[in-house]
């Protein structure tokens, strides 16, 4: 995943916008108006357009006119639209989706697009009055289907979009800002019939832009999962986190324990289908084998491994991490699952090892902290020992080219052992023991995913005083600077803030059914979309991001 595709991702460059020779002649024949011509041309004080030129011209039968056009109303809203006058595109008999030759990898993006508009998908023939012309940028455009008009340089995220001359061009360096410039068109239309005319540049602000579901406490279907990768797909999201393990379910098939999967689970066939769709609609499937604690349901097929505290009772979802067997059972499921996920990214888990919620771990554990004085010196601790466990979980996955990430409460200060540099934090709450302020990672120059459970978190039954997140607060407050609370660090950390994921916890898991949940997160989803593309205060109001939502969801 590229780092910060583009704080600035789109420039203030004048693009002109070439209308077809019959239709210049046209305008120029009954108005001062047109392309390029000043606001008010060619629309009389009465906002008709038309009249003046109609007064005006020595035609009885002036050719129509239009007003500027106004951007796109679509989610995320576009970064920058440069209006024209013309009559926009919109799916007609005989319309098409074809791509530019050179540019054969977008087939896929122009089958889904051309299906969804109930067009025809013609392939690489010649774009025609009435097409959707998809181009990785370098391809050669169509000659009367504006030729300047070409992407400013950006990530593989960025896109451009020209509507003139009753076609639209979309146009990026890479197949994901392709991509999201189809979700765009997609969305105009559905919103307004009709893609505007003019030039769309676009970008997001962040690289990473997800959603994370708990499917281990709650079974959630595969058709569930795959519907809502489509409704991400839809808001340029671009990742999914699975939990998938924790005390309540183990909810993927296991070849090599099959003995700790729940009855109700993904088989790897399902998860295979989810993967190829995900992989189709540009995201990342983001795999969590939470460990040292949250390991409730491997442990029950597995009681030899689970800690005990001093008094010999056993402590719920840890594994005892002075057990070299435990780190066995632990590898074997992380290479199993890593031939499985091969995507780029592994979260690691890492919170709330119950041996560091006591009041003194050492006391409660005292054979995990007489191994830590042996492994790391008189000053080594019991979180030394968790800290050092998640960092020989990653050196089982950082061979096989994965990026990690981990809780922020497992990242604890102050001991003999540090997390590894490279693995990211995922920021959600100062509430749990061993939670740092978020400025203390950043001057670390530590990698930060905002998950800030104040906004993001998503918990069904609303237990521990949460409750569920309104789209509302989400898109008028919180930006990926507000990472703990409701007060964001210094913008001067920004860089280091990859992104931010909105977070479904199954804490009650029969509190709310699948259907229900799919309805919850609708409009909070669409505003963490929003704000992650494009962390600027909206220009739409709320009430009119909402009307705007329904319309184009679905």
């Amino acid at each position: 995943m590229i780092r910060q595709s583009g704080r600035n991702p789109v420039g203030a460059t004048t693009l002109a916008i070439a209308l077809s020779v019959t239709l210049s002649l046209a305008l120029s024949s009954c108005s001062n108006g047109g392309p390029g011509g000043s606001v008010g041309s060619g629309t009389g004080e009465s906002g008709e357009p038309g009249r003046e030129a109609a007064a005006t011209s020595a035609s009885p039968t002036p050719s129509q006119t239009y007003p500027l056009s106004s951007a796109p109303a679509v989610i995320p809203a576009v970064r920058t639209h440069e209006p024209a006058r013309g009559p926009g595109w919109r799916p007609e008999p005989g319309a098409g989706v074809v791509v530019a030759k050179g540019s054969e990898e977008l087939a896929d993006e122009g089958r889904l697009l051309a299906g969804e508009l109930k067009i025809a998908y013609r392939g690489t023939a010649a774009a025609r009055p009435g097409d959707v012309e998809l181009a990785l940028s370098g391809s050669p455009a169509t000659p009367s289907a504006a030729p300047s008009a070409t992407p400013e340089a950006g990530g593989p995220e960025s896109y451009t979009v020209v509507t003139a001359d009753r076609r639209v061009r979309i146009s990026g360096p890479a197949e994901a800002g392709v991509f999201y410039g189809t979700r765009t068109l997609k969305q105009a239309v559905r919103s307004g019939g009709a893609m505007p005319e003019g030039v769309v540049r676009d970008a997001p602000d962040r690289p990473q832009r997800g959603l994370m579901v708990d499917i281990a406490r709650k079974y959630f279907t595969a058709g569930w999962i795959e519907d809502r990768l489509r409704e991400m797909a839809d808001l340029k999201l671009n990742q999914l986190g699975l939990h998938f393990s924790d005390d309540q379910g183990f909810r993927i098939a296991s070849d090599t324990h099959p003995d700790i999967v729940s009855r109700e689970h993904l088989t790897k066939a399902e998860v295979r289908r989810i993967l190829e769709l995900a992989d189709s609609l540009h995201i990342t499937v983001i795999p969590e084998l939470d460990s040292p604690g949250h390991l409730g349901a491997v442990l029950a097929k597995n009681p030899q491994l689970q800690l005990k505290d001093a008094a010999g009772s056993p402590v719920r979802g840890a594994i005892d991490i002075g057990n070299p067997a435990s780190a066995r059972l632990v590898d074997e499921l992380l290479k199993e699952y890593a031939g499985l996920f091969k995507g780029a990214y592994w979260h690691l888990g890492g919170d709330e090892y119950q041996a560091l919620t006591r009041q003194n771990p050492e006391a409660s554990f005292p054979a995990l902290a007489a191994l830590a004085r042996q492994e790391y010196g008189p000053q080594g601790r019991i979180q030394d020992l968790a800290t050092a466990w998640v960092n020989d979980r990653g050196a089982v996955l950082r061979p096989l080219g994965r990026k990690l990430m981990a809780w922020n409460d497992g990242f604890f200060r102050g001991g003999q052992v540090s997390v590894d540099k490279d693995i990211q934090v995922e920021y959600w709450t100062g509430k749990e023991i061993g939670a740092r302020p978020p400025v203390e990672y950043l001057e670390e120059g530590r990698p930060v995913v905002n998950v800030n459970d104040e906004y993001l978190y998503y918990v069904l039954g609303e237990p521990n005083e949460f409750h569920y997140p309104t789209g509302q607060r989400i898109y008028e407050q919180w930006t990926p600077l507000v990472l703990r609370g409701t007060q964001p660090v210094p913008e001067k950390y920004s860089g280091q803030i990859l992104g931010g994921r909105f977070a479904i916890w199954c804490d009650l898991s029969q509190a709310q059914t699948q259907e229900q949940i799919a309805q919850g997160i609708a409009l909070p989803l669409a505003a963490t979309a929003q704000k992650v593309w494009d962390p600027r205060t909206p220009t739409r109001s709320w009430q009119d991001f909402r009307t705007l939502a329904g319309k184009v969801s679905g």
